[in-house]
């Protein structure tokens, strides 16, 4: 069973989220709508920080922009002291408007053009390398001062095989063989300073993970400091960290996890060997994904051997479920109140079958003009939504406390077709 608890409140009935009246935000703004408390935000992060830096006072979080590149949530980790990690240029020029220094911005792409690799040299931000082919490349329209190596340390982890980024059959990062080959150029090539890094994968709820992926990224980080002879600034284990979805998976235990991982980094290979390193990690999920809710109303009600709640968000609006098959619990924000009953669909207005948002769930009596909330969509909600059958992408709202504001307008047909140019020679 799921349980109501907080930023979530039952009153009389009616859902209330971070004290503010559900009804009241769709009547004020439509819908679909996400909805972002701010103050989750912050106390996910604070939380993570102190499970890690406890226990290691060299650690630093980078928030990776692709969850979530809304300019509100951007602001309020920079103002948590929090670093950025990046996929793409357009993300670093994101943070950089919001404030993120070039010192406090990593840049993981992969299969980089020249064109990115050179607008992040100019930036003059961390650079980090995905595979050895890169690299000369790079080298090639200049020299960083600051290189950091993507590491595939064979093995990965994830809710989803699209969510395993390390082992087999992935395609990111380079072997233990090919990085100390790139180290060892990018060293006679003048670069001064150097980081690892690794990402085996995502939305992970097993602690004993994390142990496992970073000792195996350890004695992969010895051998290279002592074949290359050089040093590593900072030693990044990626993110991963994961949040329940569905009834009933618990939380990931983070406390665990940063006592397990400060042990490592306090163990003998990091202090004496690797010399006491930063230790970086660069979630997103984690932090972001349970700070946001998705309003969306019901429009149409289909009975046959299932029924099927049509609702005006879609895949459109929310990709996951038809990428992933990923669960995210629905709630009836008009009538929390009413007993399940039988399984139904909740589906989109997206010609495609796969438009399903939630598929066989008890959620009670439903009915034309009730308003749904669609739980954890704060990272890869937005971010993946798209303008598939023409359809503008959602509004935004962010509550601290009881206030609220918008902080991404709806969009509008001329927001479909701007930069469109019609040809002149039809008639």
């Amino acid at each position: 069973m799921w349980k109501i608890e907080t930023p979530l409140k039952n009153i009389n009935g009616k859902l209330f989220f971070a004290n503010v009246n559900t009804a009241k935000l769709a009547n004020e703004f439509g819908t679909p709508l996400f909805v972002t408390d701010s103050e989750r935000i912050i106390s996910n992060y604070n939380n993570l920080h102190s499970a890690f830096s406890s226990h290691y006072d060299k650690f630093k979080i980078n928030y990776a922009v692709k969850a979530n590149n809304n300019l509100s949530v951007l602001k309020l980790f920079n103002s948590l002291g929090s670093g950025a990690d990046c996929s793409c240029p357009e993300e670093i020029s994101l943070a950089k408007k919001m404030g993120f220094s070039s010192k406090d911005i990593l840049y993981t792409g992969n299969y980089n053009s020249e064109d990115q690799l050179s607008f992040a040299l100019k930036q003059k931000i961390i650079i980090n390398v995905d595979s050895s082919s890169i690299l000369p490349r790079l080298l090639r329209i200049g020299t960083p001062n600051f290189i950091s190596l993507r590491i595939n340390p064979g093995i990965g982890g994830g809710s989803h095989s699209g969510l395993v980024f390390g082992g087999k059959n992935t395609k990111f990062g380079m072997s233990k063989n090919d990085a100390i080959e790139s180290y060892n150029i990018a060293k006679k090539a003048g670069v001064k300073k150097f980081g690892i890094h690794m990402m085996t994968g995502s939305s992970i709820l097993d602690a004993s993970y994390f142990k496992k992926a970073t000792n195996k990224l350890i004695d992969i980080a010895v051998e290279i400091v002592e074949e290359c002879k050089i040093s590593l600034d900072f030693i990044n284990i990626g993110g991963g960290f994961g949040i329940p979805y569905r009834p009933p998976e618990k939380s990931l235990d983070i406390k665990k996890v940063g006592s397990d991982i400060g042990k490592i980094f306090n163990g003998k290979k990091s202090s004496k060997i690797l010399n006491n390193p930063w230790l970086f990690v660069e979630p997103g999920r984690y932090l972001v994904a349970d700070s946001t809710i998705l309003l969306t109303s019901v429009h149409s009600i289909k009975s046959g051997p299932i029924k099927y709640i049509g609702v005006d968000a879609g895949m459109n609006t929310l990709l996951r479920p038809a990428l992933y098959d990923a669960y995210h619990h629905v709630l009836n924000a008009s009538r929390l109140n009413s007993r399940p009953k039988k399984p139904v669909n909740i589906c989109g207005q997206i010609c495609e079958n796969t438009d399903i948002l939630a598929k066989n769930r008890k959620i009670g009596t439903v009915k034309e003009g009730d308003l749904l909330a669609i739980l954890n969509v704060g990272a890869y909600g937005f971010s993946m939504s798209s303008h598939y059958n023409t359809r503008p992408r959602a509004a935004e709202v962010m509550i601290n406390k009881k206030k609220y504001k918008i902080i991404r307008q709806r969009e509008t047909i001329n927001d479909l077709i701007k930069g469109q140019k019609v040809v002149t020679w039809f008639k």
